[in-house]
């Protein structure tokens, strides 16, 4: 892919605006909590530009793009199912997780499990969460590659270096700041081009099937299956829910949510129109490229080098969220009791550090399997992050107390081996449908019966 002296200065310094930011808002970053929490002080746009900024990255821009090349409108539903989560997240989830003094979903598991559960969530999830990263990892590599003309591990060195100014000094602030910032950029950017795309469509129209412009030629099965696997994914992961945490109170927490609902829901459609619009004006070409050569072809120079930045950003943002949902993980319920006394800046350190780990370790194993399916890693991750965990933590939320520890810690260890063992089957049903039909059926007896005098 060939670039302009003028579109790649654009986009280097649409890129550096925004890293220099997260890494000014780094300065304020004295102790572990401000790290992964932000000293519990994020008003709501700080909240939500966490969450949109995480969930934000290469499949809600390049990925809906790329789908909506081969299927048309009906590509939208991803972002559109990202949007339904984080309004779930806000009306049912956000208030009761923020009203603990808590900093990750295995110590509120743990909290009403007990301390196995907490254990084992928090290794799956890690897990998971990891599998994610590396998905994220693999468009990075290709796009990166193809904007500058170097290899794969050029690009990889590249993309962790640009991952580490984004979150290594700021943690959750500087997530948070850039997410801000970089969901700004995107929108304005997109709308524009999506638009430019819209109003080129009817000359090249004819040559588009009429199911390109129909929201719901997916089929209903699929878009319910990627509904309900977007929604338990969602609600079951610490990337997307330590910014509930990070929440000055649960009222925050829970208005941080809905706006980034807002945020993300829309910005599907002018990627799936870009999309459609590649679909007609240049068939045979890579569908992944679909997106980046319409910004650098059709949208203008100054425009066009403003999204693709969004873009990179966005990748990075996902990235970056992701590391630190588990780097906050391992450095809190797994290396800080290891530490013979609490000191804040040693595990200030020991977070970023958990951080930089967790972002090699992906860059590295995405590496090793260039050219492996990222659809294969996000149904491995999905399996591990939502089989075993989501109906647990939603029985949690809902019943705090009423089920009974041992049937939870059967449901988790027996649903995440069962999906991930239908994952690497390759079976016809979605292994993260049949992980949570093995936890509903361990999870019905262990629930107790509320006593009259609770009622």
């Amino acid at each position: 892919m060939e670039i302009s002296s003028l579109q790649l200065a654009v986009l280097l310094l649409t890129i550096g605006i925004v890293l220099a930011s997260g890494l000014y808002a780094a300065r304020s970053i004295h102790s572990a909590e401000g790290f992964s929490l932000n000293g519990r002080h994020a008003g709501a746009p700080l909240v939500a530009g966490t969450i949109a900024g995480t969930c934000v990255g290469g499949g809600a821009t390049v990925g809906t793009a790329q789908l909506a090349y081969s299927l048309g409108l009906s590509a939208w539903w991803f972002t559109i199912g990202i949007g339904l989560s984080l309004v779930l997240m806000g009306f049912f989830y956000a208030r009761p997780l923020r009203r603990t003094s808590l900093e990750t979903v295995p110590q509120y598991l743990g909290l009403n499990y007990g301390k196995p559960a907490a254990i084992f969530s928090s290794i799956v999830s890690s897990l998971g969460i990891f599998f994610s990263a590396v998905a994220s990892c693999l468009p990075g590599f290709h796009l990166i590659a193809a904007l500058f003309g170097i290899g794969y591990g050029e690009a990889a060195l590249v993309l962790v270096a640009l991952v580490a100014c984004y979150v290594f000094f700021g943690g959750m602030k500087s997530a948070g700041i850039g997410g801000i910032l970089k969901m700004l950029i995107l929108w304005f950017s997109l709308f524009l081009a999506g638009f430019v795309a819209w109003q080129g469509l009817p000359g090249i129209a004819a040559p588009l099937p009429p199911a390109m412009l129909d929201l719901w030629s997916a089929g209903t099965e699929n878009i319910t299956v990627g509904l309900v696997s977007l929604i338990v994914g969602i609600l079951s992961t610490q990337s997307y829910l330590q910014a509930v945490f990070a929440a000055s109170n649960p009222r925050t927490a829970a208005i941080g949510a809905f706006v980034a609902a807002l945020i993300v829901l829309p910005v599907g459609l002018p990627c799936a129109l870009i999309g459609i619009y590649m679909h007609a004006a240049a068939p045979g070409i890579s569908p992944i490229l679909a997106l980046p050569l319409f910004l650098f072809t059709h949208a203008g120079s100054v425009l066009g080098s403003i999204a693709m930045g969004g873009i990179v950003l966005s990748l990075i943002g996902s990235i970056g969220g992701l590391s630190l949902g588990i780097g906050t993980m391992l450095s809190h319920d797994v290396f800080a009791p290891l530490l013979p006394r609490r000191n804040e800046r040693r595990l200030l350190w020991l977070n970023r550090l958990s951080v930089l780990l967790v972002m090699l370790l992906a860059a590295g194993f995405a590496l090793l399997n260039e050219s492996s399916e990222v659809l294969f890693w996000n149904y491995l991750s999905m399996a591990l992050r939502g089989g075993g965990i989501f109906l647990p933590l939603t029985v949690a939320v809902f019943l705090p107390h009423r089920l009974q520890p041992r049937w939870a810690v059967a449901s988790m260890l027996l649903s995440t081996a069962t999906a991930v063992a239908t994952s690497a089957l390759d079976s016809a049903i979605h292994p993260l449908f049949i992980g949570l039909a093995v936890s509903a059926l361990l999870l019905l007896p262990g629930l107790r019966r509320k006593k009259a005098k609770d009622a």
